[in-house]
């Protein structure tokens, strides 16, 4: 039978390591997402990349969770707490409204675009 209480203590005893690992991969896994959404892929790479990343942002949520039950209340846990959450509810967008979610990064991009424009423009002359 799974021991939750051993988990949670590897969890913490190994937070750093954890951390450094679940930050860039949650980071990035989320970013594929987008960008997958951006460029148009099918829905089946959208849904597989989307599950990793929903995959290591529920493990850091958890992660939190784990300090917060033995009352650690500092502001890396609120922090890494949004953060996964976020990443999370993006992903879950993703899967559940991929066109909606395709709109807002267009529009993004057009008003990226835009403003890089008037950048370069006021920079060459």
């Amino acid at each position: 039978m799974i021991d939750f209480t051993t988990i949670a203590e590897f969890s913490r005893n190994n937070c750093l390591g954890i951390c450094a690992f679940l930050v860039p991969f949650n980071l990035l896994a989320t970013l594929q997402t987008l960008i997958f959404i951006g460029l148009n892929r099918p829905q089946s790479q959208i849904l597989l990349i989307s599950g990793f990343a929903s995959l290591y942002s529920g493990l850091m949520v958890l992660h939190v969770f784990t300090w917060f039950m033995i009352g650690v209340v500092m502001i890396p846990t609120y922090v890494l707490l949004l953060l996964g959450t976020t990443c999370l509810i993006i992903n879950i967008g993703a899967v559940k409204f991929p066109q909606s979610l395709r709109y807002i990064i267009g529009k993004t991009v057009l008003f990226a675009q835009k403003i890089m424009g008037r950048i370069q423009t006021v920079a060459f002359n």
